[in-house]
């Protein structure tokens, strides 16, 4: 008996958010105080991370002044504290779009979701100590987004950053390296139409691609690095 063909049917779904990892930016406010916020339109090319941001928030604002941010991953146990400041904002007045989504201010998100600042090396704002991976990052670039749209073009800012620092709890390293994170002690806090998921145990099929050595991917960035002074 032959299978049954595969249909599909034609949806609309107000957001297309299949999976990306959180993150919780970390920004200097203008009176030396630290901003904390959670995002998940984020990904990774090398030492650079593309951030998509409301233009409105707090983060953005920081970022544009100041340049420098840090870019706290945090794995499925901090689930929690991401969560406890998922719908605060650090901007005031609130602006127009989050207090439609039940955003409150809040000028203390770190003690709200009770994780702990450190001090970054080659950045202002502080690391989450918490968070197995922190890495200080400074801005490259920034563009705008949805320029075809004269509503929404304003409404999101999208930045290249550049990292200059990667600090990791050891307990993530894969045996026998120095460099390398073991892919099956990392436990990533995912973000999925809005709900929080982690990842299975294990992987679920063997990599062609990951049988390259990962030093082959091995960009500039990382020798400027070691440059900056900490």
């Amino acid at each position: 008996m032959s299978a049954a063909p595969i249909q599909t049917v034609a949806i609309e779904p107000a957001i297309l958010y299949f999976g990306t990892p959180v993150v919780l930016i970390s920004t200097k406010n203008e009176d030396g105080t630290s901003n904390l916020a959670p995002m998940s339109s984020a990904f990774w090319l090398g030492w650079r991370c593309i951030l998509g941001l409301d233009a409105s928030s707090k983060t953005t604002e920081n970022l544009i002044r100041s340049g420098e941010c840090v870019l706290n991953l945090p794995s499925v146990n901090e689930v929690g504290a991401v969560d406890s400041i998922a719908r605060t904002t650090g901007s005031h007045p609130i602006p127009d779009a989050k207090q439609m989504r039940g955003y409150s201010h809040d000028k203390l998100k770190w003690e709200s979701a009770g994780l702990t600042p450190v001090p970054s090396e080659t950045v202002a704002p502080p690391r989450a100590l918490e968070c197995p991976v922190q890495m200080e990052a400074v801005l490259a670039a920034q563009n705008g987004f949805m320029a075809d749209d004269p509503v929404w073009k304003v409404g999101i800012v999208v930045f290249e950053v550049r990292i200059q620092r990667v600090h990791v709890h050891p307990s993530l390293l894969m045996d026998g390296h120095e460099n390398r994170i073991d892919p099956d002690k990392w436990h990533p806090l995912f973000m999925s139409f809005q709900k929080f998921y982690g990842l299975a145990p294990g992987q679920v099929h063997g990599s062609r691609l990951g049988e390259i050595e990962e030093a082959t991917y091995r960009s500039p960035d990382v020798d400027r690095a070691r440059l900056i002074a900490g």
